[in-house]
């Protein structure tokens, strides 16, 4: 017969607050072998290796800024043509690689569930960081020794520019997500996907800022949240010398509802790629 005395509970017993550290610091290192992994499948390791992983966006964004200049662009304002490039093209190439990245993830990453501690999340979790990483390491390579040079001033606000990448680190991710479970769902969806990326250039704000555009334009891209990204970030870099316009509360929305819309299609999408 069973005894009704209860069993002694460890003496580290906690009430479960230890239990949701440890998962966390596992996930932690999930997340970031797969970002090592993901670094060496895409890179390797000889050579230049890891190099790449900022050395990518840093050659298009100067090989960018030199034919601007070379071309005779100008800008509207008191902003210099690299430091306007710099920043559009870093921000670009983020928002682009992100979300492209994430097209059929889950399918070219089955085999990783193998491991009991791997789920679909986390491989695109450790993509978009290491994109996002990579990119921001290619924007300070650039950005010192340019500042060095006299060719930027001081950066204004670091902790508004670093909030304008977190940001626009969120929303390509959760974006990326929802694409991520769409063309699981629907072979036809991938091919949306380029054409997608293109459009959606004209509304990020790489290439204007809002207060250099007629009243009724400057209406019709507030609309884009991108816009407000790239707003923010450049706000941090050039501070009064521009005239920004952003709104942190769009931008937070913004994010949580394509959160909120991504993981319930992530959820379906996962248990038809694991039928398969």
């Amino acid at each position: 017969m069973r005894s009704g005395r209860k069993l002694p509970r460890p003496a580290s017993y906690d009430g479960g607050k230890r239990g949701v550290l440890e998962a966390g610091s596992v996930q932690l290192r999930v997340i970031s072998a797969l970002m090592i992994r993901e670094a060496l499948t895409r890179y390797g390791h000889e050579n230049l290796g890891f190099f790449w992983i900022m050395g990518e966006p840093l050659i298009l964004t100067v090989g960018v800024m030199v034919m601007w200049s070379l071309a005779g662009h100008q800008t509207g304002g008191d902003i210099g043509l690299i430091p306007f490039v710099l920043t559009g093209y870093t921000m670009l190439t983020l928002w682009r690689h992100c979300v492209q990245k994430s097209v059929h993830a889950m399918r070219a990453n089955i085999g990783l569930l193998f491991h009991r501690n791997v789920r679909f999340i986390d491989i695109l979790i450790a993509r978009a960081t290491l994109e996002s990483l990579g990119g921001l390491a290619a924007f300070f390579v650039a950005y010192l020794p340019l500042t060095l040079l006299g060719v930027f001033e001081p950066m204004h606000d670091p902790l508004l520019l670093i909030g304008g990448w977190f940001f626009m680190t969120w929303y390509a991710f959760s974006f990326g997500m929802v694409l991520a479970a769409i063309t699981e769902l629907s072979e036809a969806a991938e091919r949306f996907v380029p054409p997608i990326m293109y459009i959606s250039i004209p509304i990020t704000g790489a290439f204007y800022m809002v207060s250099w555009l007629p009243e009724t334009a400057q209406k019709v891209v507030s609309w884009s949240v991108l816009v407000h990204m790239f707003e923010m970030f450049r706000s941090g870099l050039f501070g009064p010398k521009m005239i920004a316009h952003w709104d942190l509360g769009y931008i937070v929305f913004h994010c949580v509802l394509t959160t909120a819309i991504s993981l319930p299609l992530i959820r379906r999408a996962q248990h038809l790629v694991k039928m398969v």
